[in-house]
């Protein structure tokens, strides 16, 4: 029986996957397969408010993609709807409707660095390196790097980092804006808790429909990004947990939210 290579533990609100996929935790199909089906069931799961994406070890986070399954790629055409499959994927976990943290606790390069711009938040290791190292192939990222990387940092600076493909560390990567904090190695999981149990103890509606406005509105002119805002605003106060914050405000106490 193979091992898995993707793992998920709760504690509380906040779920911890895990990928393992020694020595580097490269994207094949295993751990394609194995997240998707972490976050799917995380997604059901109610007592589930954030999610923190992480590599075991400390080598890496997830060092690129499988470089042995490329072989079977070269020449081949009408491939694209194969590759589409692999942009729905990313897109799932890029949509998940719950705040999602990765701790970049090594080698983030390629499919790894691809798959972090999918998370709403990254928390990088002082020992990290960053980057997208496509071009030294002879190829570009194609898991959204050349999208998702250019809305998080600026056009000059992504087309920088693919055209040269080379690393940066997670010092640099802090200064333009690709992670969100620093923290010293082996801390990264501890920073990524705390920053989740300040997000958990909030209402999930109201998280995702944050999340949602954000992301959609960044994709809209200014003027639909609003209309869907107010959408959204009239959605939460149909929530139990609008009432209950009001009440607990009301009362002087902490609300107890459901997230319902």
């Amino acid at each position: 029986m193979t091992e898995r290579a993707v793992s998920y533990e709760k504690k509380g609100a906040v779920a911890i996957v895990t990928i393992d996929n020694p020595p580097l935790n490269v994207m094949n199909q295993q751990v394609t397969r194995e997240l998707k089906e972490a976050f799917t069931a995380l997604k059901e799961d109610n007592e589930t408010v954030a999610v923190i994406l992480t590599g075991a070890g400390d080598r890496a986070f997830m060092a690129g993609a499988d470089i042995k399954e490329f072989p079977n790629l070269i020449g081949r055409k009408g491939i694209k709807a194969d590759f589409l499959e692999g942009h729905a994927f990313l897109n799932e976990i890029d949509q998940f409707p719950k705040p999602t943290i990765a701790v970049l606790n090594g080698l983030t390069f390629g499919g790894g660095c691809e798959l972090a711009l999918t998370c709403d938040l990254r928390i990088a290791e002082e020992h990290a390196q960053v980057g997208l190292p496509e071009i030294k192939l002879g190829l570009f990222p194609g898991g959204g790097g050349t999208q998702r990387l250019p809305r998080t940092v600026g056009d000059a600076k992504a087309k920088e980092l693919m055209f040269t493909g080379d690393p940066i560390d997670a010092a640099e990567a802090k200064n333009i804006g690709l992670v969100s904090y620093v923290v010293p190695k082996g801390e990264g999981l501890q920073k990524a808790l705390e920053l989740a149990g300040r997000m958990t103890r909030h209402s999930l509606p109201a998280l995702s429909k944050i999340k949602k406005a954000v992301d959609q509105g960044l994709s809209s002119s200014l003027e639909e990004g609003l209309d869907l805002e107010a959408e959204l605003f009239e959605e939460v106060f149909q929530t139990e947990d609008i009432k209950e914050g009001v009440q607990a405000f009301i009362e002087k106490r902490k609300p107890a939210f459901s997230h319902k």
